[in-house]
C-alpha cells in the first residue's frame, strides 16, 4: 500500500461515513480496485479511528455532557437507540463479517439503500428538534441502525430515514442519527482492536496508517458538517439515484466476471 492508497481509502471512509452512500461498501469497492483486499484488520481500525475521532470533536459539547451527567436524558437516548445494533452485532457478528468479506450481496444493498433514501425524503417535514426526542424514538431509529449491518447498507441514511418517519425535523434527523453513530463506531473499534491485539497484527507502516487515518478524521468532520446543513434544504434523493447507479454498475460487473 502506498501513502497515496492510505489517503484515498481515507477521504472514501471519512466521506462514506456519514454521507448515506455507506462506508463500508465504498470502502470495499475501493480496496478490490486498489488490490488491497488483504491489507488487513489493523488498517481498518485506523480507518475507523479516524471517523470517530472525527465525531468526537464535532460533538465535543454533547459528550461532554454526558460525562459530567451521565444519567441525563442524552445518555439514555444514545444507549438506547444503541441496543439494537448491540444485539444483532452479537448474534450474527460471523455471519454478516462472511457476507462483507465476499461482497457478494453489495450490489444489491446499494439498490436497497437508495429505496430506503427515496422513500425517506418523501416523508412529510417533521418537527421535533433534539429536546423533544422520545425514548421510543431512539429504539426506532436503533432498529433501523441495527439492519445497517449488511456492508453496503448505510447507517447514517437508515438512521436518517428513521428519524425522519418519526417527525425529526430534517436537521435534527441528521444531527441526531451522526451523535447516534458515536456508541456504534466506538464498538467497532473496540472489537477491531481485540482482534488485533489477540491475532496476527499486519505489517503496515506507520505512516501510512497515520496518512490513512488522518486523511479519515478529516474528510469525516467535513462530511458530518456539510450533511447537516445540506439536509436542511436539499433532497436525499440525489443520494438515491448515485447508489442506484452504483449498486447497478456493481452486479453488472460481478455478472460479467469484471469484477469478483
Amino acid at each position: 500500500m502506498s501513502w497515496f492508497e492510505a489517503f484515498i481509502l481515507g477521504i472514501i471512509q471519512g466521506l462514506t461515513e456519514f454521507l448515506p452512500i455507506s462506508s463500508t461498501g465504498h470502502l470495499y469497492l475501493g480496496r478490490h480496485l486498489f488490490g488491497l483486499d488483504d491489507a488487513g484488520l489493523y488498517l481498518d481500525t485506523m480507518l475507523h479511528m479516524g471517523t470517530l475521532l472525527a465525531v468526537f470533536v464535532f460533538y465535543k459539547r454533547e459528550l461532554w455532557h454526558i460525562i459530567r451527567h451521565p444519567f441525563s436524558k442524552l445518555t439514555g437516548l444514545l444507549v438506547i437507540g444503541t441496543l439494537p445494533a448491540v444485539a444483532i452485532g452479537l448474534l450474527f457478528k460471523d455471519y454478516f463479517d462472511s457476507i462483507s468479506k465476499s461482497g457478494l450481496t453489495i450490489g444489491w444493498e446499494f439498490l436497497a439503500t437508495g429505496l430506503l433514501l427515496w422513500f425517506g425524503d418523501s416523508v412529510k417535514n417533521g418537527y421535533k428538534k433534539m429536546d423533544h426526542i422520545s425514548y421510543g424514538d431512539a429504539f426506532f431509529i436503533g432498529s433501523f441502525q441495527a439492519a445497517a449491518i449488511f456492508p453496503a447498507v448505510s447507517r447514517s441514511g437508515l438512521t436518517m430515514v428513521a428519524a425522519l418517519m418519526r417527525k425529526l425535523d430534517r436537521e435534527t434527523a441528521a444531527y441526531f442519527s451522526f451523535l447516534l453513530s458515536t456508541p456504534a463506531i466506538c464498538g467497532a473499534v473496540l472489537l477491531q482492536l481485540k482482534d488485533v491485539v489477540t491475532g496476527e497484527v499486519e505489517q503496515l507502516s506507520v505512516f501510512f496508517l497515520f496518512v490513512a487515518t488522518l486523511s479519515s478524521a478529516l474528510f469525516g468532520y467535513v462530511a458530518v458538517k456539510w450533511m447537516i446543513n445540506y439536509l436542511k434544504h436539499h433532497s436525499l434523493k440525489t443520494f438515491a439515484i448515485y447508489v442506484w447507479i452504483l449498486g447497478a454498475v456493481v452486479l453488472v460487473c460481478q455478472f460479467t466476471g469484471v469484477f469478483r
